[in-house]
């Protein structure tokens, strides 16, 4: 978008220009600093500015369309000035070297400026330009009341450096802001994933058989009805099993042990009226040098409607086990793959609850709809919405609704969370001027269409392929495996990731 003011510009034209591009603005934006409190930090580099130059006026200006904003003010009564009137929109646009007005008086662009025949009665004026991003933003100035001898080139030398170091803490600033912005949308996030886990009655968890401690979703404690905590001991968790149901459980456990790997269990939790039922689903990950598990992964769900529903709700309830069963199939290869990936327990329950979670936002919205479809436009808005902002989206989504298969969104749903995750993380979304563009349409003829859906990321960090690919560039290429004549296409571009999805479109019932 071209934002430059359509208007004849007071300042000579090739100010102006320099003023008003695009990219120029864009960055200056970016910084979100236009109108914020003062700061002690800029306030002592613009101190040192006035002392190193002899200079009773000093400044830190960020040059706008409109008008020059001081985010440092010394001995000058007023916040900001128009641009038209700047002599420092005059230095941004002379280069990256420092511009010095000896006498305004003398000199043909500013003797009949108001700064000069008015009241501040400029007539010496040094300003370097401080660069961001590659971008003149503004300058360090300094200014008197009375003609100065041409600054020494020691002098400027210093000025230019001091003009630096603001840029700088512009940028370091900002980085700290984002990073900010950044952490509030992963405890966005993270407090939507508990909510969704809830709503599912699904905990997952790491169990570390040589401590005998289970490091899991809070939820867990709460289906076995002990205290709130993240942290169990596998000994608390059988003690909290019905009494009738220890022996099976003890022994598919103890047959994981020993060599089959896969557990699955369903079992009542003791001292329940009415009976709360449990399932388990677990496998060993890793085993020492003699064989013995030292490590277990797993969830915990809430079965208790499906023993204890009449007839009817028996019938409901044995679809969505063989949807759950599915759903679980999944899980496990997500916990599997994030587990290899993971160097430490914790690690692994962040990344695997993230991905749970996507799950589970796909797995509702099926089971609202009885396992019918997903509308694209719908999945799209709960996925990928979350991680972007509100009051300034960088995110632009297009598309006709069309209705996906339930192995199509649940596919879909998983990829597009580990876009949207590692684009916020490490991609465009990290970075203030970065963009998304996310974009689907429909191919071909009836009997023949297809869904082709594009993620593009501009504006962020430069990309490097990386040396070897992580799960998540796994999970994106191989989310839709049970969707036959899917394609999934997965780049990483120096302007930024982009991935195509191609996959055909059925006929389903609304």
């Amino acid at each position: 978008m071209d934002n430059r003011v359509e208007k004849a510009p007071a300042l000579p034209a090739e100010v102006f220009d320099a003023v008003t591009a695009p990219d120029r603005l864009a960055v200056l934006h970016g910084l979100d600093a236009l109108d914020t409190a003062a700061d002690p930090d800029f306030d002592r580099i613009s101190g040192l500015a006035a002392a190193v130059m002899h200079a009773p006026v000093a400044l830190i200006t960020l040059i706008d369309v409109e008008r020059q904003w001081f985010k440092s003010c010394i001995g000058f009564d007023e916040t900001e000035t128009a641009t038209e009137i700047s002599f420092c929109a005059h230095a941004i646009a002379a280069g990256d070297e420092p511009m010095v007005v000896a006498d305004a008086t003398l000199d043909p662009r500013f003797a009949g400026n108001p700064l000069v025949t008015g009241k501040h009665h400029v007539r010496f004026y040094a300003g370097a330009p401080m660069v961001v991003a590659g971008i003149r933003i503004g300058t360090l100035c300094v200014l008197d009341r009375k003609p100065h001898a041409f600054p020494s080139a020691a002098k400027l030398e210093q000025l230019k450096a001091l003009a630096g170091l603001a840029a700088s803490l512009f940028t370091l600033k900002d980085a700290t802001r984002n990073g900010a912005i950044a952490a509030a949308a992963l405890e966005r996030e993270e407090k939507r994933r508990a909510i969704a886990l809830d709503a599912a009655s699904l905990a997952s968890w790491a169990w570390d058989i040589r401590t005998d401690i289970i490091e899991c979703d809070v939820l867990l404690s709460e289906l076995f009805n002990l205290p709130r905590s993240n942290r169990l001991r596998a000994r608390d968790i059988l003690a909290a099993i019905d009494p009738r149901d220890v022996y099976q459980t003890e022994t598919r456990f103890r047959d994981a042990l020993t060599g089959s790997d896969d557990y699955f269990g369903e079992y009542r939790v003791k001292g329940m009226h009415p009976p709360r039922w449990v399932a388990t689903r677990g496998r060993v990950i890793e085993r020492d040098g003699d064989g013995k598990p030292t490590l277990i992964f797993g969830v915990n769900y809430d079965i208790t409607e499906r023993k204890l529903g009449d007839e009817r709700q028996r019938l409901l309830l044995r679809e969505l086990n063989h949807r759950v069963k599915n759903t679980l199939a999944t899980v496990q290869a997500l916990a599997t793959q994030t587990v290899r990936h993971a160097r430490q327990p914790s690690e692994f329950l962040e990344a695997f609850g993230a991905r749970l979670q996507a799950l589970g936002v796909a797995h509702n919205l099926l089971s609202d709809r009885e396992w019918r479809g997903i509308g694209i436009r719908e999945l799209v808005q709960i996925e990928v919405k979350p991680f972007d902002s509100t009051e300034r989206p960088r995110m632009t989504i297009s598309g006709a609704d069309l209705l996906l298969t339930p192995d199509q969104a649940v596919g879909l749903g998983l990829i597009l969370h580990e876009l949207a995750s590692n684009a916020l993380q490490y991609g465009s979304l990290s970075a203030a001027s970065g963009r998304v563009d996310l974009t689907w349409k429909a191919e071909g003829k009836r009997g023949a269409r297809r869904l082709v859906l594009t993620w593009r990321e501009s504006g962020g960090p430069q990309v490097e392929p990386p040396d070897r690919h992580g799960f998540g560039s796994i999970l994106i290429r191989r989310s839709l495996a049970k969707v036959i004549s899917s394609e999934v296409t997965h780049e990483f571009r120096p302007e930024g990731v982009f991935a195509e999805i191609s996959m055909p479109l059925e006929d389903l019932p609304k």
